[in-house]
């Protein structure tokens, strides 16, 4: 499993056309080489007035209708000295909005300094709000694993083992039953929050499964477009293993374990395989109880609290006379 942070170059905000941001080029051609390596945009604020320390490396700066106004109102001087600050926090670009025209200075600083110059016709709020929706996804941090991501009842069940423990065969019993398959064999998973974690499929593989003694079969062709999803939040890892007789195995539940990836921690089970053993019904509760948590209700630490109650309601108390002989 490698982890890494994905990259978007400038050309590539450029050119995006799903996310509405409506860019175009007015100057530093030379700086769409350059990568955004920050989710967050930012306004430059004082370091327009020569005041650096909170600009930031790598971020994307955004000139609204204050800051064109504020530059507009200062000396040659002033001006210049305020978009040097700019400039040597070497921004990934520079962007415009209201679709107002760009000082000369700026276009002139930008070209000296390779930086690209866009002009967007969004109002700044707007823009903001869209930029960082869009770098939040594709700067994500990412990974892929070897398993199965599943919808099981609206829950993303992630099936890990090793190769052949019969991971896509459970998945398979499961979608049958009605459930829906996200990814089998690779599963790219991306981190959208501090603990949100996502899975899709490879592209090539997507919607595809491998059944040893069938071969690759397409799930949407054979079980129709309600099978499948192309994205689901990882809520629960189950890790299937083959049974040992000198390993224990969880038999009560009260304590939780959990799975650390990108990190995130993911609630976690451990499943021994064995024939005789429904693995797509244990997953399928499995499911039904993480529903269950996520309302609040741990059935093994409330079965634990009763048990703990009754022992204590039935032992006598040390005082009490009618238990003495």
């Amino acid at each position: 499993m490698e982890e890494g942070s994905a990259k978007l170059g400038v050309e590539a905000l450029l050119k995006e056309e799903n996310a509405g941001f409506e860019f175009r080029l007015e100057a530093g051609s030379e700086g769409l080489q350059r990568a955004v390596t920050s989710p967050r945009v930012q306004k430059p604020g004082l370091a327009l007035s020569g005041f650096p320390e909170e600009l930031h490396r790598g971020r994307i700066q955004i000139l609204g209708g204050t800051e064109l106004q504020y530059l507009g109102g200062l000396s040659s001087e002033e001006r210049t000295f305020g978009l040097e600050t700019l400039m040597s926090s070497d921004p990934a670009c520079v962007v415009v909005t209201r679709g107002q025209a760009p000082l000369p200075e700026l276009v002139r600083a930008c070209e000296e300094r390779g930086v690209s110059l866009l002009v967007s016709d969004l109002v700044t709020g707007e823009l903001i709000a869209r930029l960082g929706t869009y770098l939040d996804d594709v700067l994500a941090p990412t990974t892929s694993v070897h398993g199965v991501l599943l919808d099981v009842l609206g829950v993303g069940v992630l099936l890990l083992g090793k190769s052949g423990i019969g991971k896509s065969e459970a998945a398979l019993d499961l979608l049958v039953r009605g459930h829906r398959l996200v990814a089998d064999d690779i599963v790219n998973i991306r981190r959208r929050g501090p603990n949100l974690i996502y899975g899709s499929g490879s592209p090539i593989i997507r919607h595809h499964m491998e059944i040893r003694g069938l071969g690759i079969i397409n799930i949407q062709d054979l079980f129709g477009i309600s099978a499948i999803r192309e994205a689901k939040k990882i809520e629960v890892v189950m890790e299937l293993a083959e049974w040992s007789a000198d390993e224990e195995y969880e038999r009560l539940g009260i304590d939780d374990h959990y799975y650390q990836v990108l990190g995130a921690s993911v609630p976690k089970l451990r499943v021994p395989v064995r024939p005789g053993r429904s693995i797509a019904t244990i997953i399928e509760v499995a499911a039904r109880n993480q529903l269950l948590k996520a309302m609040g209700h741990h059935a093994a630490r409330a079965f634990q609290d009763r048990l703990n109650r009754a022992i204590s309601e039935a032992r006598p108390h040390p005082f009490d006379t009618d238990s003495v002989e």
